[in-house]
């Protein structure tokens, strides 16, 4: 049996925006990029140049460290560029994407029969080894490290985010398989964590292989690293391993068929698209594709991934490699007139009560990007732990990040959170502290000091 872990400290955004639940295309893959960005501490090492011929599935470019782990491409086609920044720093590898698409021939395995070892070889080989993400820090797992356990998160919290069982369709089979191969090849606990509000209708909590557990609270109650907090903490010398159902699926299928597909369904949203829904399309997919759904994007930031923790790519840019969401956000890019000054201002969320719009506590809101202030005194203030469900001092990590303390670091919970579990107290700041920037700069000395 299982005890529902109650949350009440945490903040869901009153957004505008929420998408319907209908397909609204399919997105043919004109331009896909697959981008080391996307992963945490990844120094990379090219494997193709451009002009190269290359199936769905096959490596892009390795871990420099490791080099059996493999970054793969998700669809077949040609190399069109490389893509360098400062330094000849590699910033993406942008394929052309052929009308008709051929996979890496990766036979279909018999999971009962495979070893532990087999099913690691696979993953790396695919490049699904990199869709799981390491804690403490955020990075890729390395090749001969154990975990303590694993974690899966099959909710999401943030703001107009997907909601999961509809992403994640039929496919509870090949979940099943890819938390089956973990299982085998860690002999570690995976946790399944699932919503309260939706636990007993979701197929999920019938898998076996898994310890169970249901949580209900506010956001950030959806993040795995709030969940890992309240079920087993990290101290230092322990790592935690997890993966979104998502990339389950993906394993499940390429266990069963032998390919690589990392198609997914990825929700639209927000009060300036012209629709809103989910789109079935693959990660490093050009948001040029989308036109038809995004609408005219003049004055509209196009985010890949939610409003609090997503990153804004343009029309030109990318979706993330672990996004399941697109966000669109009027630019704010005006001044008020009395700013602070007018108490009154119906039309603006407060999450401190400051104007009168609390009065209509149902009323969503059409947020943009103004931040309504500028950077003040950072002070202790009650609010920051009014909305992390979470025992740490999160005014005493975040400063300790600032002035690069790790010892305070480490006092603080450095182990146990990534920029995203903290973004509802960026939100709330009345200092307008750019709280995410501060945390990962502090996980970057940890790594460069630590790791």
């Amino acid at each position: 049996m299982f005890e529902t872990i109650k949350l009440k400290k945490g903040l869901n955004l009153p957004l505008k925006g929420q998408a319907d639940k209908a397909v609204l295309m399919e997105v043919t893959p004109g331009l896909v990029a697959l981008k080391p960005t996307d992963f945490k501490g990844l120094v990379p090492k090219l494997l193709v140049k451009e002009g190269d011929t290359v199936k769905a599935g096959s490596p892009l470019f390795a871990d420099k460290m490791d080099q059996r782990i493999l970054f793969t491409s998700p669809v077949s086609g040609k190399v069109q560029s490389i893509v360098r920044g400062e330094k000849r720093k590699l910033l993406a590898v942008v394929v052309k994407a052929d009308a008709q698409q051929v996979y890496e021939n990766f036979p279909e395995h018999d999971l009962e029969a495979m070893s532990g070892e087999q099913i690691k070889d696979l993953l790396m080989k695919t490049g699904l080894w990199a869709s799981m993400i390491q804690r403490p820090y955020g990075i890729v797992p390395k090749a001969d490290a154990k975990p303590k356990a694993i974690f899966i998160s099959a909710f999401d919290t943030a703001p107009n985010a997907p909601d999961m069982q509809y992403v994640l369709g039929d496919c509870a089979a090949d979940i099943q398989r890819g938390i089956t191969a973990l299982k085998k090849m860690t002999g570690v606990a995976v946790h399944l964590c699932l919503e309260a509000a939706t636990y007993s209708c979701n197929p999920l909590h019938r898998m076996d292989d898994v310890v169970l557990h249901v949580f209900e609270g506010p956001h950030p109650t959806g993040n795995v690293g709030v969940q890992i907090h309240h079920v087993s903490p990290i101290v230092k010398g322990e790592t935690v391993w997890t993966i979104s159902p998502v990339f389950l699926a993906a394993i499940g299928k390429l266990l069963s068929s032998g390919k690589l597909d990392l198609t997914r369904l990825v929700v639209v949203t927000g009060s300036c698209s012209n629709k809103s829904g989910y789109v079935r399309m693959l990660p490093g997919t050009c948001m040029s594709e989308l036109t038809e759904v995004l609408g005219n994007t003049d004055g509209v930031r196009v985010v890949s991934g939610n409003v609090l923790t997503g990153t804004a790519i343009g029309v030109d840019g990318y979706l993330g490699y672990f996004d399941n969401q697109i966000s669109l956000l009027q630019e704010g890019d005006y001044r008020e007139m009395f700013g602070w000054a007018n108490p009154i201002r119906s039309k603006l969320y407060s999450y401190s009560k400051a104007y009168l719009s609390w009065l209509c506590p149902r009323k969503k809101y059409g947020m943009d990007t103004n931040v309504h202030g500028g950077v003040r005194a950072f002070m202790f203030n009650k609010v920051y732990s009014d909305v992390l469900p979470m025992y740490i001092f999160p005014v005493f990590l975040c400063k300790a990040c600032m002035t690069k303390d790790i010892d305070a670091m480490e006092k603080y919970g450095i182990y146990e959170v990534l920029p995203e579990d903290l973004a509802t107290c960026e939100f709330v700041c009345p200092s307008k502290v750019e709280w995410q920037k501060a945390i990962g700069e502090g996980i970057d000395l940890m790594l460069k000091e630590m790791a």
